[in-house]
């Protein structure tokens, strides 16, 4: 997971992501927000991701699917954009397709720190319970090989 810090505390309904990438914040909000560049790097190397719908605008919503070469199964995520004030600030809900109702609510922000960009992403979750179901589906190791795959892909941006 390379780079990338988890704060995963019991009892708590929210996992807080934190990774500082070698760019300046205009060029990774834009990795988070062209779905040509998000599907590049979204979720483990292993998948192939198809974006169906991207409207990263406020009000806009988006859906992804991920693909795996081994069995043919597919896994969709979806949600809404809330927020979207580039190059600073990111805000959307986050839903997979396979457990349809446990919705989260992604907060990112990217600061400017010695021209790098200091990404931090909070996720709140309905409940501890949906928070744990998302640790135990293996989030860590697919959001950390995820960001190492944008932290390399930004060095051709």
């Amino acid at each position: 997971m390379g780079n990338t810090e988890f704060v995963i505390e019991p009892g708590r309904q929210d996992i807080i992501i934190r990774r500082v990438f070698d760019a300046p914040p205009d060029v990774v909000f834009k990795a988070f927000i062209d779905p040509e560049i998000v599907a590049k790097w979204m979720g483990p190397a292993k998948y192939e991701a198809t974006i169906d719908h991207w409207d990263a605008a406020p009000g806009g919503s988006w859906r992804f699917i991920h693909h795996d070469p081994d069995d043919g199964t597919e896994y969709a995520f979806k949600g809404v954009f809330h927020d979207v004030v580039a190059p600073g600030r990111l805000v959307r809900t986050f839903e997979y397709e396979g457990v349809p109702g446990h919705v989260s609510l992604e907060t990112a922000t990217f600061d400017e720190v010695d021209g790098q960009t200091r990404y931090v992403g909070v996720s709140v979750f309905q409940s501890v319970e949906d928070r744990d179901g998302m640790v135990k589906s293996g989030m860590e190791a697919g959001a950390g090989e995820g960001f190492d795959r944008l932290a390399e892909l930004l060095r051709t941006l």
